[in-house]
């Protein structure tokens, strides 16, 4: 009789793991709380209008090329890829932005243009973190954070010492033009931290920006997801939705049983949640729980959004599919995230304009928008925040690219604090898990494998190997090797 997997939660972590399970001869269900299939990779539909809610970078391509791969796949099976040219754009000030191409010879024109020398420290930059991802991306961040030892090898030792200084510092050995310097800060904000928190090392994420490529696939982020559940789907997993759980049962050994979902019980020889790490504790008795509510008061968190999806009837001028705005300091907002939680007196904010690229998004002549605001988890989320930060998002895109549009939107959807714990359970309301700080990487993050409950496993950005989809597709795998090591145990 094959062993039972249940999985808690649908998002691209469990379904990773899901593929894995299936493909090995386990019997695996996922039980997802929401109608819908993808976790936070969720889609709102409006008026002939297509918004992906949830991610909207596609980086990193290789990652999903290696997911597919381990099942004889490729993600053109399931889902088509467009390398987006420009990858994205960056506004300094009125009428003041740049276009980062996709083609590198064209970002060490730019950078040259800027800053005079910078081109060759820029390739001397990116030799050093295209080092760093084959390493870090194609190794490390594929075993399981249990022992320091894994970060330790022949071609680590000599970069070791990039884990004890931080990007910031890195970045600015080389190059003294603050716009530049923006750019190669903006990649880490994918890890959740800032640019002075987070490892040298990290600088791999430069390398997925400039060397790999910014993407779009056709019909959005949840084609991803589709194409993986196609794929879970093939291999026997099942599904079941508007399936929250009650509670998992833990017996007198200290095993799990089971879950139970709705009131019912179902038997599991593994229980793996891919659902918020803090919440899913709560479903179990406090003498099991490994992390007390000290310890994630403790921890820093990325941070949370405030996201506005808008309908606008006509087509927008002098934006790109992603457009980022930093025309205001980043290091004064970074403080009211990280240090003095408030909502941000100036934010910074990102666009994503995806009809520009794909017809699908909008009805013709239309454009669709999603506007993104981090800030801190945990704040106080009402109607009266989200409405003030719409009006100054509106106008500062206004004034930035000369252009009436609030005359022209035909609708706006927001989505906050209260939206990621009600829908996700998310703890303080985060939207990207825990930042990727020094002592919050690798074997210093929430543990794949319970300490307290042996058969119970964690996937996803609470735990290794941290936040964005393609590290939920390492977990996913990384949990599915830790379950059938101690299966085989």
């Amino acid at each position: 009789m094959n062993r039972v997997v249940n999985i808690i939660g649908s998002g691209f972590s469990s379904l990773s793991a899901a593929c894995y399970l299936a493909k090995a001869g386990y019997e695996v269900t996922m039980f997802e709380k929401n109608s819908h299939l993808g976790g936070r990779a969720q889609v709102y539909q409006n008026e002939g209008f297509l918004f992906d809610m949830g991610p909207t970078w596609y980086w990193m391509p290789d990652v999903f090329e290696r997911f597919f791969a381990d099942f004889d796949k490729k993600p053109s099976d399931y889902y088509h890829l467009q390398k987006l040219n420009p990858a994205y754009q960056v506004y300094y000030g009125q009428n003041d932005s740049v276009l980062i191409s996709s083609n590198i010879e064209e970002i060490y024109e730019l950078f040259e243009k800027e800053e005079k020398g910078s081109a060759e420290h820029l390739k001397e930059f990116l030799n050093a973190a295209e080092s760093n991802y084959n390493i870090a991306v194609k190794d490390i961040v594929y075993r399981p954070g249990v022992s320091p030892l894994e970060l330790i090898s022949p071609k680590t030792i000599t970069k070791l010492d990039q884990l004890f200084y931080d990007i910031r510092k890195q970045i600015k050995r080389k190059f003294n033009n603050e716009r530049l310097i923006k750019i190669l800060e903006f990649p880490v904000l994918f890890l959740g931290a800032k640019p002075e928190n987070t490892p040298a090392m990290y600088n791999f994420m430069n390398w997925a920006d400039f060397g790999l490529g910014t993407w779009h696939p056709t019909g959005g982020m949840f084609q991803v997801v589709d194409g993986m559940f196609t794929l879970a789907e093939e291999l026997g997993v099942k599904c079941k939705l508007d399936s929250p759980i009650d509670r998992i049962e833990v017996d007198q050994h200290g095993k799990t049983t089971g879950i139970i979902v709705n009131g019912k019980f179902h038997p599991s020889d593994i229980v793996l949640s891919g659902a918020d790490y803090h919440h899913t504790e709560t479903l179990i008795d406090l003498e099991y729980r490994q992390y007390s509510e000290k310890y994630w008061n403790k921890r820093t968190f990325a941070p949370s959004s405030l996201l506005f999806y808008v309908g606008f009837d006509k087509k927008i001028d002098k934006v790109s599919h992603h457009t980022l705005f930093f025309d205001e300091e980043f290091d004064n907002h970074a403080v009211q995230i990280y240090d003095d939680p408030a909502w941000p007196t100036d934010p910074l904010f990102y666009a994503s304009f995806p009809s520009i690229t794909d017809s699908s998004f909008a009805p013709e002549g239309k454009e669709a928008a999603t506007f993104l605001i981090p800030i801190a988890a945990g704040l106080e989320d009402s109607a009266a925040e989200r409405e003030k930060y719409f009006k100054l998002i509106i106008l500062r895109l206004e004034k930035l690219t000369g252009q009436s549009l609030s005359d022209h939107v035909m609708f706006r959807k927001s989505y906050c604090v209260k939206d990621f714990k009600e829908d996700y359970n998310s703890y303080k309301g985060n939207a990207y898990g825990l930042a990727n700080t020094l002592r919050q990487t690798a074997f210093l993050r929430p543990k794949i494998q319970s300490k307290k409950v042996k058969n119970l496993f964690f996937t996803g950005q609470l735990t290794v190997p941290g936040p964005g989809v393609p590290p939920a597709l390492i977990s996913g795998k990384i949990a599915f090797e830790s379950i059938a090591k101690y299966l085989r145990k």
